[in-house]
């Protein structure tokens, strides 16, 4: 039986693939595949991400990449501790 993720977990998981990438980002092609999003859907999380100031897009060996800003940081860790907590309530997202 699969599960289906919902728009914070897959948040989550973006932010946390941009967090690893490092100061060089992560391009498109990359998030798609660690995010397993389809491009369109991606690009709609994107435009969400930019706007509110969790991600930015930058330049990187004349490519677009994108990095995780600190508020992004902020809002994983939120994610992140509010996780083990809905798990310690044997509650899942």
């Amino acid at each position: 039986m699969s599960t289906y993720r919902n728009s914070m977990k897959i948040v989550a998981d973006l932010l946390q693939a941009t967090d690893q990438s490092g100061h060089k980002g992560i391009k498109i092609t990359s998030l798609l595949t660690k995010a397993n999003l389809s491009h369109s859907r991606l690009g709609k999380f994107i435009n969400n991400l930019t706007a509110a100031g969790m991600i930015t897009k930058i330049v990187y060996d004349n490519k677009n990449s994108f990095v995780i800003t600190t508020r992004g940081k902020e809002y994983l860790k939120s994610c992140v501790e509010f996780s083990h907590i809905t798990e310690s309530f044997g509650l899942e997202l």
